[in-house]
């Protein structure tokens, strides 16, 4: 497969809900999306309920979004947004065994209609398990998500979310085709690494951020954005005092790469 645009900026974000501050992180992810105006965006651990909509709250006009159906108590789930229409949303079932049942766990897959050469592109939001020791449950949530994109005519594909496993798990090799998985492999591109040869990938769940609840948690690096051009982490330090996220963004222009799909996460 192919991966995606040239000249087109995607974003991918965890934004802890509502959580902390929430009036003042609301102000300075709303001014720093209107900073970057991206094309693309999948977010994690956004809040929807019948009466509020954090994404539309923090992208504003000129988007087309869709959520995800699987979502916890207080309205948290996923979701994404394209400035191009979005013709088609699916929303794949991670419950994959009795240990995902208290977790909103889901993949959104939106046909993008991009304009040429591009047309159409899929945009990804993975949102797997993301206990620590629930990395079997990634590995089938991966398969769920390969095996339906296996499906699919389209060639440009980007992959984005928070994938909860680092580099070196299974369930991220299987993504950069370095070992099968439930009979079945793929080989999406390591995008951090097209666009920075021989760079280490930084880290996006860090104690450096003054949010971040977990000092031992061991995923750090929660891995690459996408491809070619530029790649660079964003929402990454707090304006005025104030940290936009207990995570940290990564976003890229897009570029057509030969032979492969591009893999980013946050």
């Amino acid at each position: 497969m192919t991966c995606g645009f040239r000249g087109t900026p995607a974003v991918t974000l965890n934004v802890w809900g509502v959580r902390g501050d929430w009036p003042a992180r609301r102000k300075v992810l709303a001014e720093g999306f209107a900073r970057l105006r991206p094309d693309l965006v999948a977010l994690q651990e956004t809040i929807v309920t019948d009466g509020y909509d954090q994404v539309r709250e923090l992208l504003g006009e000129g988007y087309d979004v869709a959520h995800s159906t699987a979502r916890e108590a207080d309205g948290q789930g996923i979701s994404v947004a394209s400035r191009r229409p979005m013709s088609e949303v699916h929303e794949l079932d991670y419950k994959v065994t009795s240990r995902t049942g208290d977790f909103a766990c889901s993949g959104l897959v939106a046909r993008v209609e991009a304009q040429q050469p591009f047309a159409p592109l899929l945009l990804v939001n993975h949102f797997p398990d993301y206990q620590i020791d629930h990395e079997r449950e990634r590995e089938l949530q991966a398969v769920v998500a390969a095996r339906f994109l296996a499906g699919r005519p389209e060639r440009s594909v980007v992959l984005v979310g928070d994938m909860d496993a680092d580099p070196d798990a299974a369930s991220m090799r299987f993504w950069y085709g370095r070992q099968s998985l439930e009979g079945m492999s793929v080989c999406f591109r390591d995008a951090w690494a097209e666009a920075r040869p021989g760079e280490a990938a930084p880290v996006t769940y860090t104690p450096e951020n003054g949010l971040m609840e977990d000092a031992w948690w061991p995923f750090r690096r929660i891995p690459p954005p996408p491809p070619r051009m530029w790649s660079e982490r964003v929402f990454d330090e707090p304006v005025g005092g104030v940290w936009p996220s207990d995570h940290y963004g990564l976003m890229a222009d897009l570029q057509p790469v030969s032979g492969a799909a591009c893999s980013p996460s946050s």
